[in-house]
């Protein structure tokens, strides 16, 4: 708390009371830096200042003004909960940490923030910042990311909190970890803690904290179609359960390998029967772009093909749009990307 007096982090969800501007906040900051997420969150207040107005929203909207943020499960559990707080529980916010766990997209720990931000109810907020600096001050070598680890953190970090100060000490801890005691070069000389902390008396700031899973992560490999005929194209919205839900992309087809060349498309079999298209010219072949998420790899190449002929629709839900009018969807950050691209436009 001392160390917090002196090294005040301006951000302007600081100090806020309102539980929704502190909802938002949190959702956003899952699993997203503070630098990534804080015109998103300026961006949010200023389009929807209020639970209503976010809950009146239309979906796709909502999906376009998180674009580039990843993680969309996170947009669309915003949106659901935003319109059983307006529709079911008259615009007001749960006030009690049992009842902001019941909101979708809110776990233990949205819920601690909001609790103690909001209300200044005296939970206490584990993050992985929280798990940082637990782990390496007292030496705990538990797994963070094991059921075991999780609770033993969790009982800890209710242990210390300041139950008369409960926002302070959150806000304290967590901004301990994120510009302090950080995952790498932390600053262990000029830190007030350093003479009771095992990790740096014991040199084990490298191995703490400790987690036990390896995530491994599968290539899949999307190729593109930009269907472009008369100044429109097609598109459509993704709707299944995959990556990416309910947002937009081009006309798809994924394959096991990456295609090289155009004749090793039109040889695909898939191709042939996917498309039914009967005049087609492929006008360009893109390089590979890639994007990382938490389990996948996805490695896209985009191919812009000119349409003379009518393009055989086997996929009910793709529709034409003007070509010019695609920035008002929402689309996966690899298309993005592809269309940023200044030799793309």
């Amino acid at each position: 708390m001392e160390w917090f007096a002196q090294n005040h982090r301006p951000l302007p969800w600081k100090g806020e009371k309102n539980p929704y501007f502190i909802w938002l906040s949190e959702i956003i900051l899952q699993q997203t830096r503070v630098e990534q997420g804080l015109p998103y969150f300026e961006r949010f207040c200023a389009k929807y200042p209020t639970v209503e107005d976010l809950a009146n929203a239309p979906e796709d909207e909502v999906m376009k003004l998180w674009e580039g943020l990843g993680y969309y499960s996170r947009a669309r559990n915003l949106h659901f909960s935003a319109k059983l707080i307006a529709d079911e529980l008259g615009g007001k916010f749960p006030v009690t940490y049992e009842e902001l766990l019941k909101l979708k997209g809110v776990g233990t720990y949205t819920a601690a923030a909001i609790a103690s931000f909001a209300y200044d109810l005296p939970h206490a907020v584990v993050d992985g910042n929280v798990y940082r600096v637990l782990s390496r001050f007292f030496g705990i070598e538990t797994a963070i990311d094991s059921t075991a680890g999780k609770k033993e953190f969790a009982k800890l970090a209710q242990q210390l909190i300041n139950e008369k100060r409960a926002a302070d000490y959150n806000q304290a801890i967590m901004d301990f970890g994120a510009t302090h005691c950080t995952p790498a070069n932390p600053k262990c000389k000029v830190c007030p803690m350093s003479s009771k902390c095992f990790a740096f008396q014991n040199g084990k700031i490298k191995d703490l904290p400790f987690k036990e899973k390896k995530i491994k992560k599968r290539d899949r490999f999307f190729n593109y179609f930009i269907f472009n005929q008369n100044g429109h194209t097609y598109i459509n919205k993704r709707t299944e359960k995959d990556i990416w839900q309910n947002l937009y992309e081009f006309p798809l087809l994924e394959t096991e390998k990456t295609i090289e060349t155009e004749t090793e498309l039109l040889k695909n079999e898939s191709w042939k029967t996917w498309t039914g298209v009967a005049n087609c010219k492929i006008t360009k072949m893109s390089k590979p772009y890639k994007q990382l998420l938490t389990h996948q790899k996805i490695i896209a190449r985009f191919w812009e093909i000119e349409l003379t002929g009518e393009l055989l629709l086997t996929n009910t839900a793709i529709m034409t749009v003007k070509r010019e009018n695609l920035p008002n969807f929402a689309f996966p950050k690899v298309i993005d990307t592809y269309f940023k691209d200044k030799k793309n436009v």
